[in-house]
């Protein structure tokens, strides 16, 4: 009997599981069950990561290691756990044909009958600040094989962001969020430790509209004309209608926080300088932000129109409110024209 004060429970339960399933059905198309095998299995990896995450300092995995990777970045224990956690699990499935981590230098390619699947990823996005306990996440991109009758190879894999098919991240902050899109529309799904399944929590996703911008201001003496100009106008921005419009300025330093806070709230993420990769940081997120109604540019370009030379390739990327990027990329056609 109810005393009146008990919440009620809820009984509208979708999983991560279902909900990829139920997606796939409403395609449409032929289901073969691969891609809710794949998609199952990078929840299972990132449950693993989030309470390796969790766990990290009494696990003794804080810190880093004497490795750098490719990128010449100085490689975090955690880094080398989650990867290992990613490519185990992934590879289990039996559907993947090629792998692309941070964290190894070359492609891996998997022998399989039924790996018809790219998997791209970052294991674990802003490791460097896990000793602080700043938000850290895991990103990942799928695509299809080019051709299943031929032999895979980096044709398959450098190809441009409007080829993937899957696109998300997980974030272990407060609480551990997966957000996903297969190309129709943007949904969030939040750990449930008690049960262990990832629940549906944002259901299509749109951009938030706050006027928020992004960017790591350390590096200011890198940034070129424009995007100085663009910061000079959302810090001393005109009146419009009598009224300023007031921006905030907000940065975690890890890419999957600060995409997240941008993806529900609104505005804009920056980074200028070319540090994030192309294949499995920027290409994700800029499908995630479409699917959400946003933009993401490389300033010049459409960032999912790109066509990276190498797995590790890195480009400068502006994404958020499509009124901000297309300010960015304004102020980019005035500096090719000479006019800044």
């Amino acid at each position: 009997m109810s005393n009146g004060h008990s919440e009620e429970l809820r009984t509208d339960i979708v999983t991560l599981t279902t909900h990829i399933i139920a997606e796939q059905q409403k395609s449409g198309k032929p289901a073969t069950g691969d891609m809710s095998l794949l998609l199952s299995s990078i929840g299972s990896a990132c449950k693993w990561i989030s309470n390796v995450v969790r766990k990290a300092e009494l696990l003794k995995v804080i810190g880093a290691t004497a490795i750098t990777n490719v990128q010449a970045e100085t490689v975090q224990k955690l880094d080398v756990l989650s990867n290992e956690i990613f490519i185990n699990l992934i590879k289990g499935t039996g559907r993947a044909a090629i792998l692309v981590s941070e964290e190894n230098d070359e492609a891996i390619f998997i022998e399989s009958e039924r790996g018809h699947y790219i998997v791209v990823f970052d294991p674990l996005d802003g490791s460097s600040n896990i000793d602080c306990g700043v938000s850290v996440g895991t990103i990942f991109g799928i695509y299809h094989v080019l051709d299943r009758s031929a032999k895979p190879s980096l044709k398959d894999v450098l190809r441009p962001g409007t080829e993937m098919v899957a696109g998300g991240y997980c974030m272990y902050g407060s609480s551990t969020i997966m957000v996903l899109t297969t190309g129709d529309g943007v949904d969030g799904f939040t750990l449930d430790p008690n049960t262990g399944e990832f629940l549906l929590t944002h259901q299509k996703i749109k951009l938030g509209k706050k006027k928020i911008y992004s960017i790591n201001e350390g590096n200011s003496h890198a940034f070129d004309k424009a995007v100085k100009a663009y910061l000079d106008s959302v810090k001393f921005p005109p009146a419009v209608n009598g009224k300023v419009p007031a921006y905030t300025a907000r940065y975690v330093g890890s890419m999957v926080g600060d995409v997240h806070r941008t993806l529900l709230y609104g505005g804009i993420f920056m980074y200028p300088t070319g540090k994030l990769r192309i294949l499995y940081e920027c290409f994700p997120m800029a499908m995630l932000m479409e699917q959400a109604g946003g933009k993401a540019s490389t300033g010049r370009k459409r960032m999912l129109e790109v066509v990276p030379e190498s797995i590790h390739s890195r480009a400068p990327i502006f994404l958020g409110t499509a009124a901000e990027v297309d300010a960015v990329e304004a102020l980019y056609k005035k500096l090719d024209a000479g006019q800044l």
